[in-house]
């Protein structure tokens, strides 16, 4: 399970977001599509499905944050006709025509904007993307599990939308960036590693294992995951996390909880007795960065090396 759909049902109050859209029966009125343009190409998404595109689209919808920041981070957004209401960066991204609220889907909005490219996000594959391409219209789905998957997904964005010296240009830029800090960590022995524990949530504890963006980060940073041995988005009993002792915690907050699980950690009377707690090591990290698969997670990647090594990234 991706972790912003752990943290967006969290905030709601619940542990899994609830799925579903509305107005699947909708059906597209008899206006022509909109004209594409340039060649038609064939695109595998992250679900491995082959989507036959006419065109250049100058209609987009996204129906998930992650994707509105590549669009934007590729200079598409003149494009974007539509967004969910959790789409908040970059900040102008909310004058955009809400289609979505993420895991809901308002099929008759999206259709009524007569969109000639919708990206989605993994969550919409049981029902949402068979729905609206039973409508006719073309979809792509995002759902990188990794930092080369974001880049491969930013390159074919770039293909797609007409931008790919942009893309191929941003990609080299970020992959720059990643190597700045792999060419330090990549160097430490497994001692000099910063034992590390990535709080998503504190009732019960939630945390990052093998397999996820957060995990790739925390090695790539220079630490070990005291989680790794734990496969996905996962509940982790406290009494594991004290016996590991991480020296390092990362606690992940968004803009409308800032300190609920962060207060936890620091008051909480086990989590004295670690290292991190002893030695004023715990942080805060935003849920945006963290929890989305976009350009973004370098900025994350950074923050981590600096926090984890600050003698090493000063």
């Amino acid at each position: 399970m991706k972790l912003r759909y752990i943290f967006v049902a969290i905030s709601l109050g619940v542990l899994a977001l609830i799925g579903g859209c509305q107005g699947l029966s909708a059906k597209p009125d008899s206006s022509p599509p909109t004209a594409y343009g340039k060649q038609p190409a064939e695109y595998t998404d992250d679900l491995g499905r082959k989507v036959l595109l006419p065109g250049v689209p100058q209609r987009i919808i996204s129906l998930s944050p992650s994707n509105t920041e590549l669009v934007y981070a590729l200079g598409l957004d003149d494009k974007l006709i539509g967004v969910t209401t959790y789409c908040n960066y970059p900040p102008q991204v909310k004058d955009k025509p809400k289609v979505s609220e993420y895991s809901q889907v308002d099929i008759e909005k999206v259709v009524s904007l007569k969109p000639d490219l919708i990206l989605a996000d993994n969550i919409h594959k049981a029902d949402v993307i068979p729905a609206l391409e039973k409508l006719g219209l073309k979809v792509i789905e995002f759902d990188p599990p990794d930092l080369a998957r974001v880049m491969g997904d930013l390159e074919m964005l770039g293909r797609i939308g007409g931008k790919t010296q942009e893309a191929l240009s941003l990609v080299a830029s970020l992959q720059g960036r990643i190597k700045a800090v792999t060419d330090k960590t990549d160097k430490l022995t497994s001692s000099e590693k910063a034992r590390a524990f990535f709080l998503t949530w504190h009732d019960p504890l939630w945390t990052a294992g093998s397999g996820t963006m957060i995990n790739e980060l925390i090695d790539r940073a220079g630490g070990n995951n005291i989680a790794g041995d734990l496969g996905g988005h996962s509940q982790i009993d406290l009494e594991t996390v004290i016996q590991r002792n991480p020296q390092v915690i990362f606690v992940m907050t968004s803009m409308g909880d800032q300190d609920t699980s962060f207060n936890y950690i620091k008051t909480e009377p086990r989590f004295q007795s670690t290292d991190a707690v002893k030695n004023g090591r715990v942080y805060r990290v935003d849920s945006d960065i963290f929890g989305r698969t976009t350009p973004r997670c370098i900025d994350g990647l950074e923050q981590m090396s600096r926090l984890m090594h600050p003698a090493t990234f000063k």
